[in-house]
């Protein structure tokens, strides 16, 4: 009989892990449901299992489920409950047709603790890196009220226009990006390699180098004899700044400077706005609570120094304040918007103004992106200009005053 490893769920739901000698996997999963244990995995120690690539990515982190995975699996869930499909049917059928394989271990699971008596939103909470606070509470409502086909729906609508604006983003600055990279890789070569090859011909006009060409020639003698040094400063400076971000103070300052740089700036402040106001349309008209939703929200628009705006909204609405006056005093909204929450609060239609409130953000988002381009050009053209400018006179003004001299010898 060979021994095997397992790991399941108690009829509590509680993680049971142990060994059981068996003649085969099937004889033991049989053994574990006799005493109550769902088994989730059961793994033949006498078995050497061969360590991949991929085994060795998953371990490290990686792999996690995109945002268009989640995407994925609110339609398909939207579908199943809509339907009138038995839930764990239903789950055991997307499993099955999941390509992500994190994500398919944690259904796995969500599947066992479904098995064993637990809720859905409780099950999916078990894995927190995949699922946001704001998706368990919506599925908790869905289930709390019988409408997680509306759930579902709303999420998977605020997952796709979330995904539909960081892409627009990440395509709007990807061209003066690649452009940076371009100048800077043509810099770096002209620095190291061309320049030396021309300095024993500059050295000959003695004293009477031009300013440009030596300003030139120093920068690339500094480059030359004393690479490792600038590399490895670097190297300390982009390991400072990772360590010092992953700080709370660090995070909350370079959050509040990204939304300061200009032109790139105003679209990243106006996409995380559209986060916000999309995330409180939803979560209001599911019915969580303002404050609660707050709250909820601040954690998972991914910019620290907002998500604290966020929380001093709550704390204003749990001291008795009105929305409309806590996000006046914030300086979070432009006044069109403060307009709209005002008066959501006095009609009762805050969600649907949120709503208009996203929109107009998407809009504002749109209109840059769409000018972003035009904005960035002229930067990119006077910044190469100019380098290309000091290349070129630093380059050629000492041969001309060579040919000046020939000419006159």
């Amino acid at each position: 009989m060979a021994e095997y490893a397992y790991r399941g769920r108690s009829v509590s739901g509680e993680l049971v892990t142990g060994k059981l000698h068996g003649g085969s996997a099937d004889a033991v999963a049989g053994r574990l449901i006799n005493v109550g244990i769902t088994p989730v995995e059961i793994r033949n120690l006498a078995t050497k299992s061969t360590l991949t690539v991929n085994d060795i990515w998953l371990r490290l982190g990686g792999g996690q489920p995109t945002t268009k995975d989640l995407i994925m699996f609110c339609r398909q869930m939207y579908t199943i409950t809509r339907a009138g499909l038995p839930l764990l049917r239903g789950l055991k059928g997307l499993m099955e047709t999941t390509h992500n394989e994190v994500l398919k271990a944690a259904l796995v699971d969500v599947l066992a603790n479904l098995e064993s008596g637990r809720g859905l939103a409780q099950s999916l909470a078990t894995h927190p890196k995949i699922f946001s606070q704001l998706f368990i509470n919506l599925v908790e409502i869905g289930e709390a009220s019988g409408t997680l086909d509306v759930s579902f729906q709303r999420l998977y609508e605020y997952l796709h226009m979330d995904r539909e604006v960081r892409d627009r983003v990440k395509a709007a600055v990807r061209y003066p990006i690649i452009v940076l990279i371009a100048v800077a890789i043509a810099l770096a070569i002209i620095t190291v390699f061309v320049i030396p090859n021309f300095e024993p011909i500059f050295r000959t006009l003695g004293d009477d180098i031009p300013m440009p060409t030596r300003i030139i020639m120093g920068v690339s003698d500094i480059a030359v004899n004393y690479w490792p040094l600038i590399f490895g400063a670097i190297i300390v400076a982009a390991v400072f700044a990772s360590a010092y971000t992953r700080t709370e103070t660090g995070r909350l300052n370079w959050d509040r400077m990204k939304l300061g740089i200009p032109v790139t700036g105003i679209i990243v402040r106006n996409a995380a706005l559209s986060r916000i106001t999309r995330s409180l349309a939803v979560s209001i008209s599911a019915g969580l609570p303002i404050n609660q939703t707050l709250r909820t929200v601040s954690g998972s628009i991914g910019n620290e120094w907002l998500g604290r705006k966020l929380i001093s909204l709550g704390d204003g609405i749990e001291r008795g304040e009105s929305l409309s006056n806590t996000a006046t005093a914030s300086g979070l909204f432009t006044p069109l918007i403060l307009q709209m929450i005002a008066l959501g609060e006095e009609t009762g239609a805050l969600p649907e103004l949120m709503d208009e409130a996203s929109d107009y953000y998407r809009r504002e988002v749109d209109y840059d992106l769409d000018n972003l381009s035009a904005a960035l050009e002229p930067i990119l053209i006077v910044s190469v200009g100019a380098v290309v400018l000091i290349l070129a006179l630093g380059v050629f003004l000492p041969m001309w005053d060579m040919i000046a001299r020939a000419k006159a010898g």
